[in-house]
């Protein structure tokens, strides 16, 4: 915590030199960067729930994140972004910042369990990326799953229960390989994700599965899941399995 504490007396002077107006850096990307990994580490537990209560109070550090998000991006700064896990790790962490960013200016809500609770915020709400409007529906599906990573499944977090966890450190080039495969892993061996019933002989797997099967199988059938999901469960399902889908939990995923 003492090392968090002095991050956060330094990134303090640093972000009051993060230019508000005109263009913005490389800089103050690197800046911005350092006080959402500050977000994660004061706000997000262990297992992925998020105080929003808190960081409701004190929310300039992710304010700071969301502005230069809005001013710049792998699209409107090209050379600042060199390697394609560096922009994928950009859209990565704007993705989940713009979507607590949304809970926050939402006053909190309790939940997203109708359709027009979920157009609203997913569709509806404008976020600005790169100088560029969009929605996070938009930018999930149009910028995101264009890389055609399947695992960005479990790295994206629009901040309920049923999203796979979100991590207490942000997403980096360098080590993006290892994290988005620990949490694909993570996330196909908990019990909330993922419940094989070998006296019946089906499974029950998380919606995300269903809401994005051609992402994850060529063929777009449900049964071939099995296949990948194989790939990172450590209990093996064998192929002959019924494939079920919990009902998604769109409880936001505030801490006690």
């Amino acid at each position: 915590m003492s090392d968090v504490l002095q991050r956060l007396s330094c990134l303090f002077f640093l972000s009051l030199m993060v230019s508000s107006v005109g263009a913005v850096t490389k800089a103050d990307y690197e800046v911005a960067s350092e006080n959402w990994s500050l977000v994660l580490a004061l706000y997000v537990d262990k297992e992925g729930k998020i105080d929003f209560k808190s960081l409701a109070k004190e929310p300039e550090y992710l304010k700071t994140y969301i502005d230069v998000i809005a001013r710049m991006s792998p699209t409107s700064h090209q050379a600042v972004f060199t390697s394609q896990a560096e922009v994928l790790s950009y859209h990565l962490n704007a993705y989940n910042a713009l979507a607590m960013w949304g809970v926050i200016e939402r006053d909190i809500p309790s939940d997203f369990d109708s359709f027009f609770k979920r157009l609203w915020f997913f569709k509806l709400q404008t976020v600005i990326v790169g100088n560029k409007p969009t929605s996070l529906y938009d930018y999930e599906n149009d910028v995101i799953r264009v890389f055609n990573e399947p695992r960005v499944h479990f790295a994206l977090n629009c901040m309920v229960k049923d999203c796979p966890r979100l991590p207490q450190e942000r997403f980096k080039a360098n080590t993006l390989e290892e994290q988005l495969s620990d949490l694909t892993e993570d996330f196909f061996n908990k019990k909330k994700h993922l419940n094989i019933d070998h006296q019946h002989g089906f499974i029950y797997v998380s919606e995300i599965l269903d809401f994005y099967t051609e992402d994850f199988v060529d063929s777009g059938k449900k049964q071939d899941l099995l296949v990948y999901i194989n790939q990172y469960s450590v209990e093996k399902i064998p192929l002959n399995y019924e494939v079920k889908f919990f009902n998604y939990d769109w409880t936001i995923n505030q801490q006690p």
